[in-house]
């Protein structure tokens, strides 16, 4: 059982602060891995932290349980929290999010859906992402565009 779902039968819909992680994969051709969710939407690969885990080991083995893919050399891009990351579910579940979100372009192995969570996965270019993007992946994809323009300015 899972962390929060053991926390549940104490809290009841009480808030909780849940911490995970998400990565943006790209490839060689600088596309993004997107995730077809079963639950809404179009997303990127992650999901809560267990017990004893970094956030580090939360990215490597969400992606490898979504994806089937092995990755390495994670880039941490920012840790979002706050207001702006509150959540009430449709089952009335309260929950403050803080996420570590992480590039990674280490990728190996070949996608295998869990059709428990995902439709599809696939890759799209940056500037052609698809309707229906959650609002979180469209955050987290933005500001990592943003900071790849400027480590180029930089440069």
């Amino acid at each position: 059982m899972a962390y929060y779902e053991d926390l549940r039968k104490h809290v009841g819909s009480a808030p909780l602060i849940l911490p995970g992680s998400v990565v943006i994969i790209v490839n060689e051709q600088e596309e993004i891995l997107l995730q077809h969710r079963r639950d809404g939407g179009w997303g990127l690969p992650g999901g809560l932290m267990e017990l004893g885990e970094s956030f580090e080991e939360t990215a490597i083995r969400e992606v490898k349980e979504e994806t089937g893919l092995d990755i390495d050399g994670l880039t941490q891009l920012h840790v979002y929290s706050g207001a702006d990351h509150y959540l009430k579910v449709p089952n009335g579940d309260e929950l403050y999010c803080v996420t570590a979100v992480y590039t990674a372009t280490d990728v190996k192995g070949n996608i295998l859906i869990d059709e428990d969570e995902s439709y599809e996965f696939r890759y799209f270019p940056a500037e052609r992402l698809p309707d229906g993007i959650l609002k979180s992946a469209q955050r987290y994809i933005n500001d990592y565009l943003g900071q790849k323009e400027k480590n180029r300015a930089y440069r």
